[in-house]
């Protein structure tokens, strides 16, 4: 079986009632983060702009999903643009090694229950599925492709998103071997904005969601998709990664090494690589701290 295959089968036929406990309630946690993250991002300047272009492109609508920094609604895939902005704007999302896949998947499965009714049940399935179809690539390829300038989160988290909707939407195993295929094909994402201080990272989450949902309603629309589209000659491995793909060795850890568990929770609102910076001063700034005030005099 080919990757894409592999991982269509894994989603297919994921259970939440039968993987291990720890797992379950691994992934409840990641939504609460992501809920609470977002709740305090509201004052952050990035999400006001994805808001007003996600209005621009596909209006205000009476029903459809909510905008959730003003409560306007609008379509699934601008709620997508406008709520992964403001869930990713204080930079302390959770974070599934380089990638930051719940940034992307909350907002989009959220998006869909809203607007389309799906029950409840479906959202700890689809919201796993994406984070172990998005890490397996991340554990695999991160090591090579951030060096190579191409960020974690829209490169593997487009795999998320679009494993994560097929679950929702109920696609049959072929459907979602499509859907991945689809994404492969969208996915990229570069670091530049980091190097230059600008916004655009802030943004590369919805846009990745928004790529998820597409992929996913293309396969369901009967796209034909590239069954080799991770591991093939002109792949998203070989083309982001610069190496080979051994598709069996790539997919044998499904349902085994649960990337879920690797997700950890930032304490401070930074990248998760300056944490331990962050850390170091705040332990230093305590040991160099002058003598305590004894007394103020108001005059």
């Amino acid at each position: 079986m080919t990757v894409s295959q592999s991982i269509a089968r894994f989603v297919h036929e994921l259970d939440i009632d039968r993987v291990p406990p720890e797992v379950a309630e691994k992934t409840r946690v990641c939504l609460l983060n992501g809920y609470g993250i977002g709740l305090g991002c509201h004052d952050t300047p990035y999400a006001p702009v994805a808001r007003r272009a996600a209005i621009a492109m596909d209006g205000e609508v009476a029903t459809g999903a909510t905008l959730l920094g003003d409560g306007r609604k609008t379509s699934i895939a601008a709620a997508c643009l406008a709520n992964s902005a403001l869930f990713h704007g204080r930079g302390q999302e959770d974070t599934c090694g380089a990638a930051h896949l719940g940034t992307i998947m909350i907002p989009l499965l959220t998006a869909l229950i809203e607007s389309r009714g799906y029950p409840l049940a479906r959202l700890m399935p689809a919201l796993l599925c994406g984070y172990e179809a998005g890490g397996l690539l991340e554990r695999a390829y991160a090591g090579k492709t951030t060096p190579g300038g191409f960020r974690a989160s829209p490169l593997y988290g487009t795999t998320a998103a679009a494993a994560a909707a097929g679950k929702m939407l109920e696609l049959s195993e072929t459907q979602l071997a499509a859907a991945l295929a689809n994404a492969a094909a969208f996915s990229g994402g570069i670091l530049q904005s980091f190097a230059d201080g600008t916004d655009e990272w802030r943004y590369q989450v919805g846009v990745a969601a928004r790529l998820g949902l597409v992929a996913a309603e293309l396969a369901r629309a009967g796209s034909i998709s590239a069954p080799h589209a991770y591991e093939g000659t002109a792949g998203l491995v070989r083309s982001f990664a610069k190496t080979e793909c051994d598709a069996g060795a790539l997919v044998a850890g499904l349902g085994r090494d649960w990337a879920v568990l690797r997700v950890t929770f930032k304490p401070f609102p930074v990248c998760a690589f300056n944490q331990t910076p962050v850390t170091a001063a705040l332990i230093l700034r305590e040991k160099l701290a002058g003598s305590p005030i004894k007394a103020v005099s108001v005059r």
